[in-house]
């Protein structure tokens, strides 16, 4: 024994020591192969942190899980890493988690190198580039617990081997150019907890009813994925299902009895499909939290035994043909927050117990036929939010406790029968944003002081009545009043700085216009037509150079009309019905004021014109002062006697210098399309008084072509020798690229005029100006009666200015011989004609690419700031991408209202956006209030969300702009599908 102990001793020790080698050398061979990682992948910046050290240091790093001292789990999300994935990885024995979402990853296939990691269990590969088909053998790995291909170009059929992976409990599909329609063998993950399959957009599948036999689902996502046919009695068979959501497909037919049998339930997404009949009961299924089955085509009356939903918080059925009377039991329910039935035919009047028992922020009835009042216990428990109850035949006077709702944002009551004063209170509620009483029969006076955030007050066609409040500045932030067709009487106020729009049409104002107007310098368009305003138009209206739409027509003006209002240019003008004597300004004399001045006798004209409709000044100062014309007619002979000599010298004398140094100034032009003025015409209207803007490339001129009146726009190239080179290029690529193309939706070139040392592009003009007037000058487009509401960039427009936009650039990318990139896509790039017809302009920075997706070099960058994509700005390399880049912040724009470089003082819009996104703050609070209707909702979130997408920091994971197009016209189309040209809205819980 003594001599066996020493034995086993040495033994021990040799085991334990080879051991301690053996896990050395493992770690050491763990770190190595992170070490070639990082070198296979180019050495990221976001890997830098990588550096050997002791073998085991490597478990510290972020991107690593160990246990036991090894590799377990390899997580790389968000990156910005671009590579493959090398057969190697799988050397990582124990390995069981590999995550490389949101990165550039790519291969021409599903990466089966991965086959050889036995252990692992969890598989992301979101987000980055792979291509090909999901491989027939993909059950080999059999152990995977989460899979998940979403954001990929994984096409073909979704592979049946699939439903062999029995241990699965995530499987997302999602987003991908899947074809043909979904396996019925997913039925057959019996352990399957999760299951995405939303937004695939090449697929036309039905729903299988195998997806019955998932016991365990708990959450089925397919929203827009074609989905056809009719929802299979075997959902219902789902019984752990708490979250579904089938919404955006093209499902049809009844919603079967069984889709509520689930215990669990929680959420149903149903909204925006073709399902038809009557809404079944949901007794089985108690435990709903959200129900959203808006925007089919469902009839009937809400079932009663909606009422005992005790953990309802929302219910969306709006956009449908239901009808009957909404059951006063939901008025009931403790736990409601948004009740959203707009766009209907319910009748009767609403519950009256609505927000007594409940924290009920949103009540969206607008679009119904209900009578009655507005519930008197809405802000019982003080958290109502938003009031949109507009186009019903509600009547009384609006309840009391409204005026103690210090939560309200929004009250959009317009076209009903409301009566009385409105509550004081509510005029300065503590966060109201936007009040819209327009067509009713309110009575009442404005306050002096209103609740300091508002924005936007409309109350057109009501009986309002009193002074308008001199004190306007104390208004604070309201920027829109529209306050047509009441009772208001006495002057207009000298202080409007916060207003943008006031419209005061219609009423029984009285005294003169304020000569001192400075604070009225915010104003854009002002309406005081209708009412009995005398004395003389100031002529400091001609110093408000962001009015583009006056209207001061049927009062009783008098007076010249003062030739500075000419520096206005606005959009629309009408003077019309007035004493008004004199000349009109000439600028003013042109077609498109062809009706601004009817109805003022004692008005003429210097020219003479078809489409003008005044009197010749020349013609009635000749018949009263012909002597004192041949009196001035014999000196000014004179005078062009002597000028003319020195003239003739002069023009020798230049002659004569000019052929000494070679030039000469002949003037070519060249045309693209048939003209009806000449170079002359052209020339001859380059005056100061024509200049409608100016920028770092030259001036453009609104030009009138006589004698048919039509005007041309004019950009004339900066004449400076130090810009001299890069303006030439500028002038040939707009020449080469304009002169080549056609389509409605880029600016027409009619011609180019050029000499040795100027040149002229002449483009067909476009009335309504660019874009970005429209949106951050809060601009407004002509109305041509005052008898018409105001015309606003609302949000139908906005949709059918990015559609058109969206073809434009489509187009230029994807349809012309060689793919144009335009490198300068901006909203102030995006003219619009009278109907608000989109079309791309300034081409002096596009280029042609050789092969469409193939990238190019640009020596240096250009674009505007808030629009240049991240990688451009970088490495100067160019494709499509960065127009789709730029077009998203234009999206945003739209959406948001806000410039491209208005996120905050450290970001752009498109930061700004995803920030707001990324903490978890609600799509809707992003957008515009001046357009944000609960009508138009969905299409607005859709359209920022594309918005988002479009300006993604990887230039891969941007659409193209033919799917951008695809999407913005399906959007486009649910609103022209709508009844009462009501808008979609997608549904929000709080």
């Amino acid at each position: 024994m003594t001599k066996v102990a020493p034995i086993f001793i040495h033994f021990s020790f040799y085991v334990t020591f080879f051991l301690f080698l053996t896990h050395a050398n493992s770690q050491a061979q763990e770190q190595g192969i992170l070490l070639n990682l990082k070198q296979l992948w180019g050495n990221p910046e976001s890997l830098r942190h990588w550096i050997p050290a002791n073998s085991s240091s490597h478990c510290s790093w972020p991107e690593i899980t160990c246990s036991n001292d090894s590799i377990i789990g390899l997580s790389f999300r968000d990156y910005n890493i671009s590579g493959t994935v090398p057969p190697f990885v799988c050397n990582l024995t124990n390995l069981t988690t590999f995550d490389v979402y949101n990165n550039s990853f790519h291969s021409t296939e599903f990466p089966r190198a991965l086959y050889n990691c036995s252990k692992l269990e969890i598989l992301d590969l979101s987000q980055n580039f792979f291509y090909g088909a999901i491989p027939d053998d993909i059950h080999r790995m059999s152990q995977l617990r989460e899979l998940s291909l979403e954001g990929n170009n994984f096409d073909g059929n979704i592979s049946a081997s699939i439903g062999q992976l029995t241990k699965l409990r995530k499987l997302m599909l999602v987003q991908c150019p899947f074809t043909g329609s979904f396996p019925p063998e997913i039925g057959n993950l019996s352990n399957l907890e999760e299951l995405g399959l939303a937004y695939n957009s090449k697929m036309v599948p039905m729903l299988p009813s195998e997806f019955g036999k998932l016991k365990k689902l708990k959450f089925l996502w397919m929203t827009a994925t074609n989905l056809i046919g009719e929802i299979p009695n075997t959902i219902g068979d789902m019984e752990a299902l708490e979250h579904l959501d089938l919404s955006q497909n093209n499902l049809t037919g009844k919603i079967p009895d069984s889709l509520f049998m689930p215990k669990n339930l929680t959420i149903v997404y149903l909204y925006k499909n073709k399902l038809s009949g009557e809404i079944p009961p949901v007794v089985e299924a108690l435990n709903l939290d959200v129900i959203d089955l808006s925007e089919n085509h469902l009839t009937g009356a809400i079932p009663d035994d909606f009422g005992k939903l005790k953990n309802l918080t929302g219910l969306a059925l709006f956009s449908n043909q239901l009808s009957g009377k909404i059951p006063d039991s939901i008025g009931r329910l403790p736990r409601l927050i948004n009740l959203k039935l707009f766009n209907n035919n319910f009748f009767g009047s609403l519950p009256p117990e609505l927000g007594r028992y409940s924290m009920l922020e949103r009540l969206w009835v607008s679009t119904n036929r209900l009578t009655g009042q507005l519930p008197e216990h809405l802000c019982d428990n003080g958290k109502l939010v938003e009031v949109v109850a507009y186009e019903n035949q509600l009547v009384g006077e609006l309840p009391k406790l409204l005026g103690n709702c210090s939560s309200l944002e929004s009250v959009k009551i317009y076209k009903n029968k409301f009566s009385g004063n409105i509550p004081s209170g509510l005029w300065t509620s503590l966060n109201l944003k936007m009040l819209m009483l327009s067509d009713n029969f309110f009575t009442g006076e404005l306050p002096e002081r209103l609740a300091w955030n508002l924005s936007r007050l409309e109350m057109n066609n009501n009986r309002f009545s009193g002074k308008i409040p001199q004190g306007v500045s104390y208004w604070r932030n309201l920027s829109v009043l529209q306050a047509s067709n009441n009772h208001f009487n006495g002057m207009i106020p000298r202080d409007l700085s916060p207003l943008t729009i006031l419209l005061l049409d219609r009423n029984r104002l009285s005294g003169s216009l304020p000569s001192d107007i400075n604070s009225w310098k915010s104003l854009n368009t002002l309406n005081l037509s209708q009412n009995a305003i005398s004395g003389q138009i100031p002529e400091e209206l001609g110093s408000l150079s962001g009015l583009t739409e006056l209207d001061l027509s049927e009062n009783q003006l008098s007076g010249l009309i003062p030739s500075k209002l000419g520096l206005l240019k606005p959009t629309f003008l009408n003077l019309s019905s007035n004493h008004l004597t004199g000349s009109i300004p000439s600028e003013f004399e042109n077609g498109a004021y062809a009706y601004s001045f009817l109805n003022n006798p004692s008005l003429c004209a210097n020219r003479r014109s078809r489409s003008f409709n005044l009197k010749n000044c020349s013609a009635r100062r000749q018949k009263s002062s012909k002597n004192s014309y041949q009196l001035i007619a014999w000196i000014i002979g004179l005078v062009i006697a002597v000028l003319l000599g020195l003239f003739i010298s002069f023009f020798v004398i230049i002659n004569y210098k000019k052929r000494k140094h070679g030039l000469h100034l002949t003037w070519k032009l060249v045309s693209f399309q048939k003209l009806n003025f000449t170079e002359s015409e052209i020339l001859s209207g380059l005056t100061e008084n024509n200049l409608i803007g100016s920028g770092g490339s030259g001036q453009v001129y609104r030009v009138v072509v006589h004698p048919s009146g039509d005007m041309v726009a004019v950009k004339k190239i900066w004449n400076n020798r130090k810009l001299e080179e890069k303006h030439e290029k500028e002038f040939l690529a707009e020449v080469k690229i304009l002169s080549s193309i056609r389509h409605a939706n880029i600016v027409k070139l009619l011609c180019c005029i050029s000499n040795d040392t100027s040149k002229l592009l002449v483009y067909e003009y476009l009335h309504n100006h660019s874009l970005d007037r429209w949106l951050h000058r809060k601009s407004r487009a002509t109305t041509f009666s005052s008898a018409v509401s105001d015309v606003v960039l609302d949000w139908p427009k906005r949709l059918h200015i990015a559609v058109g936009a969206a073809q434009g650039l489509s187009y230029m990318h994807h349809d012309c011989s060689l793919p144009i990139v335009h490198r300068d896509v901006k909203s102030s790039n995006i003219l619009l004609d009278l109907n608000f017809n989109a079309q791309i302009a300034d081409f002096g920075l596009a280029k042609m690419l050789v092969k469409e997706g193939e990238p190019a070099t640009m020596s240096a960058v250009a674009g505007s700031f808030g629009y240049i994509a991240p990688e451009y700005a970088h490495t100067r390399r160019i494709n499509e991408k960065i127009d789709v880049y730029s077009f998203g912040v234009i999206l945003l724009e739209l959406t948001t209202g806000r410039k491209a470089n208005d996120g905050d003082e450290h970001t752009s819009l498109a930061q700004w956006a995803l920030r707001h996104i990324q903490d978890g703050k609600p799509i809707v609070d992003a957008l515009d209030e001046e357009v944000k209707e609960p009508c138009h909702l969905n299409e607005m979130c859709n359209v920022f969300r594309l918005g988002l997408y479009c300006t993604g920091t990887q230039p891969s994971t941007r659409p193209s702009m033919k799917m951008v197009l695809k999407v913005l016209l399906q959007c486009s189309q649910s609103i022209r599908n709508e009844e009462k040209n009501a808008a979609i809205e997608m549904f929000f819980t709080s």
